[in-house]
């Protein structure tokens, strides 16, 4: 991504922690800063654990941010109220699709209704025939017959319930999409069916994706940049090439080593490389900083030159 694209999606400096103060307290986020540029795929990986869907609900305001500043079209909707007129905004031109297509749909509404929820609180339909005409639009774009809308999600297998999903996001014509795991709960070979029908609508609609997941072998193919997440912290940022082919810090090249060959013999030869966290518990001060154009890496002052060396050496090869 070059200089002249325009920032849609602005993280700074986001912290997200539960239960302050008590025994319990968890800190989901920890100074995480990045910006997503309009029409891109910004992959978020991590494993279980990492904060990467806690960051996804924060962006969206699922979640109350503890600090730090969230700017969509360069207003800062981190602090919004609800009732506030720019949140409303905010709500139509921001959706997300869910990790568990089972459990994100309403079994006791038709598809069609399930669909047109956004459409009826945002007045986006002028009649009956309008908003039928919109909910038929949809269901052809998301691969489902227009005789589907008088269905229940229980009549559906899971790829067909993401579908659905899809096409209630896509419902009030939003700018912005948050894919939290949306192939995770489906089979594999409906997975890339899915992904493939996001990146086609990504194309004819001009939409800028989050697409949250574990799986480093799908991230790469839909995204165009890629941030790894570790304990809350963003360890390393880069264009997908980059951080796949030429990683940099340790978590992510722990992260690729344990990606599945689909050759037997060599999964068998795998050799899947350790990541020890307390290295970097070593009383440092760390941040995330570019140590080749474009590529990001959470290092403490003293080691920076080291991934810059090992950055130019990748690419000198």
């Amino acid at each position: 991504m070059t200089d002249d694209k325009k920032v849609l999606v602005s993280v700074q400096h986001l912290n997200q922690t539960f239960n302050a103060g008590k025994k319990n307290e968890v800190k989901a986020i920890i100074d995480a800063s990045f910006d997503i540029y309009e029409g891109e795929t910004f992959g978020l990986v991590g494993e279980s654990g990492s904060g990467k869907t806690t960051t996804g609900r924060s962006i969206i305001r699922l979640y109350d941010p503890t600090s730090g500043t969230i700017e969509f079209e360069g207003k800062d909707i981190a602090k919004l109220k609800n009732g506030h007129p720019d949140m409303k905004d905010f709500r139509r031109k921001v959706q997300m699709i869910f990790q568990d297509p089972y459990a994100s749909l309403n079994p006791r509404m038709k598809v069609k209704d399930i669909i047109a929820e956004g459409i009826d609180i945002n007045n986006l339909a002028k009649t009956p025939e309008e908003r039928e005409a919109r909910i038929e639009e949809l269901l052809e774009l998301v691969g489902l017959n227009v005789d589907h809308m008088t269905r229940y999600p229980h009549e559906f297998s899971g790829g067909q319930r993401q579908r659905i999903g899809i096409a209630r996001a896509l419902a009030v014509k939003p700018k912005f999409i948050i894919a939290d795991e949306p192939i995770s709960a489906l089979d594999v070979s409906i997975q890339a069916q899915v992904v493939n029908l996001l990146r086609d609508i990504q194309q004819q609609q001009n939409l800028t994706y989050l697409f949250i997941a574990h799986d480093l072998s799908m991230v790469k193919y839909i995204s165009d940049r890629i941030a790894v997440m570790h304990y809350g912290r963003i360890v390393e940022l880069s264009s997908s090439d980059e951080v796949y082919n030429h990683p940099l810090h340790a978590y992510t090249k722990s992260l690729l080593s344990a990606v599945p060959i689909p050759d037997p013999r060599l999964e068998k030869k795998k050799v899947i490389i350790p990541y020890d966290a307390s290295k970097e518990m070593d009383g440092k001060e760390r941040s995330l900083t570019e140590v080749y154009p474009g590529h990001f890496v959470f290092a403490a002052e003293d080691e920076i030159e080291g991934y810059r060396l090992e950055a130019e050496s990748n690419h000198n090869k």
